[in-house]
């Protein structure tokens, strides 16, 4: 059984940003929508200033009707819009758990799905991992900037400061693994 008391709702999160921002505004579009297949994708961008040419944060929320109880499935819009809302607000400000009450409902009340009995997409319906990629760096502007390190270990942990010992300023790659041996640092000069 869940505690919803200690979750926030949205409606709370959106007053608080509304007393931290008063000049602030919240975008919401659909990303993608298929009524017929029951799913719904919502981006929320949320500004400080009206003014802001780009958001402070930005979010997404996937609505699927099949995970709504009957009485709710007429609200699947709404709600997946309101939960996008919450959850960029959750990325601005503070907050114990970035889920809320009404994403905690959800779980709670959610019909028991088998999704390993659901049909695959057909083929040519899905998108490719890196096509997706794709598609945000151009939606976003992103660019790859630097690529990262890998050991026998994963990835590796990008480390810097200030020597303790020599007083000499450090950068650098260094194994993820806790145990012994390690694999070598990469530092840079």
């Amino acid at each position: 059984m869940i505690n919803f008391d200690e979750y926030e709702d949205v409606n709370a999160r959106i007053k608080r940003f509304r007393a931290a921002h008063p000049v602030g505004r919240i975008e919401t579009d659909i990303v993608e929508c298929d009524l017929v297949k029951g799913y719904i994708l919502v981006r929320a961008r949320v500004y400080r200033e009206h003014e802001d040419l780009v958001p402070a944060a930005v979010d997404y929320a996937f609505g699927r009707q099949d995970f709504y109880r009957e009485n709710m499935k007429r609200w699947m819009v709404e709600d997946t819009v309101t939960s996008a809302i919450g959850r960029a607000i959750s990325l601005l400000m503070p907050v114990e758990t970035r889920a809320t009450k009404q994403n905690m409902d959800q779980v709670e009340n959610a019909p028991i799905v088998d999704v390993w009995a659901t049909v695959p997409a057909s083929e040519g319906s899905a998108i490719a991992i890196g096509s997706a990629v794709e598609a945000l760096k151009a939606e976003l502007g992103g660019e790859i900037t630097e690529q990262l390190e890998k050991c026998e270990h994963g990835r590796m942990l990008w480390k810097e400061g200030i020597s303790s010992k020599t007083g000499n300023k450090y950068k650098g790659w260094v194994c993820p693994s806790k145990a012994k041996p390690q694999c070598a640092p990469r530092w840079e000069k």
